[in-house]
């Protein structure tokens, strides 16, 4: 559970308003019930992203299916269909539920934390997935080190948003979300019809579909969405509209997210039996957890107002992680594996003591709304 610490954070919570996504179809809260609480459908949505994941999983579990050179049979065209259906629902469901929340009465901080924090972990999830449709092994697609770079770049782009409203206190959505979801739902629902070889296609040059979406992914982190948010960091500093934090103390989210990302990147250089393309996957989900946690806490630092935490603990067992697998070579995709399973179990209790804190906080309950007599 959380410590006394946490429990100021609950209780500075009270004076924080909950910030809405404005996507979402506006004439589907008319017929939701109102008995479905936002938190559910929030929880059901991030069900079907991790469902279309594991689907994926189960039919390419190496990202090897869909490369030229795999002979076995490939991914049936339903799947695809099936993952496109998947995150539509997911996507609309959290664009629903804060309308929902709104509709109901129930919108607070918990539901705030319930829907950024799992959405924190949908960025490992949806490149994973994106990823068994170019396949490696391939001269038409990239190589797991080089989708792992886009996974950094999903993780950064997520955490620069909340960076900046623990600066300015506005949470500001960036565009290339809403793009990006509808776009995979495109995407995906193009491969069930034409199938995954489609997009062995060179767009420009010798550059195919594959490597364009990896430059675009390098574009929209480091010359659209960096700079907006520093500038708007430097607007809310210059016109005294946000915290007005010093310098040390406005950088201070910064740390455990540049410790995380080196961190992955000395363990994936200095491999000795190469980790990451032995089991990428399984390198994707434990950078994804330990990442949604360390978002995590930022979001609850920015939402009550509190310290940012410069540490995080799971980073520490990364380090003994990576020094075993350095001087005990043989047993380096064991250790990956015990770190994934820390991560992911960690992340899940901190996440279930959290809500359960916040809900007997505010005596709320977290997935119902109580019945109220007319």
């Amino acid at each position: 559970m959380m410590s006394n610490k946490g429990d100021n954070k609950l209780s500075a919570l009270k004076m924080v308003p909950a910030s809405c996504r404005r996507n979402g179809n506006t004439k589907i809260p008319n017929i939701t019930p109102r008995w479905i609480a936002p938190n559910l459908l929030t929880f059901v949505g991030f069900l079907f992203t991790v469902g279309a994941s594991l689907l994926l999983a189960y039919y390419d579990y190496g990202f090897y299916v869909s490369g030229i050179n795999y002979k076995a049979d490939p991914i049936p065209r339903w799947v695809f269909g099936v993952v496109s259906l998947f995150i539509f629902i997911s996507y609309s469901l959290d664009g629903l539920d804060g309308k929902q929340a709104r509709r109901t009465g129930t919108s607070g901080p918990l539901g705030e934390l319930f829907d950024h924090g799992l959405d924190s972990w949908t960025t490992v999830f949806i490149p994973t997935a994106l990823y068994s449709i170019f396949g490696r092994d391939d001269p038409n697609t990239i190589q797991p080190i080089r989708m792992y770079y886009i996974c950094i770049m999903v993780f950064i782009n997520f955490y620069l948003a909340h960076w900046e409203k623990y600066n300015t206190g506005v949470l500001y959505l960036p565009w290339s979300y809403d793009f990006s979801m509808v776009g995979l739902v495109f995407f995906f629902g193009l491969t069930a019809i034409f199938g995954p070889e489609k997009w062995k296609m060179s767009l420009i040059g010798n550059y195919s579909f594959g490597h364009v979406t990896e430059i675009t992914f390098y574009f929209t982190t480091f010359i659209t969405n960096i700079p907006v948010s520093i500038y708007n960091i430097y607007v809310s500093y210059r016109d005294k509209t946000g915290k007005n934090l010093s310098i040390l103390e406005g950088s201070r989210p910064l740390i455990p997210l540049t410790v995380f990302v080196s961190l992955c990147l000395i363990w994936v250089k200095i491999s000795p039996t190469n980790v990451l393309e032995r089991d990428p996957r399984i390198f994707f989900m434990m950078s994804g957890a330990i990442f949604s946690n360390i978002c995590c806490r930022l979001i609850v630092a920015q939402m009550s107002k509190t310290r940012c935490e410069a540490h995080n603990n799971l980073l520490s067992f990364m380090v003994v992680a990576i020094l075993f697998s350095v001087f005990l070579p043989p047993i380096e995709l064991i250790c990956m594996y015990i770190m994934a399973l820390i991560s992911i179990l960690t992340h899940i209790y901190y996440g279930g003591c959290v809500v359960k804190q916040m809900a007997d906080h505010f005596n709320i309950m977290c997935f119902k709304i109580p019945y109220k007599k007319h």
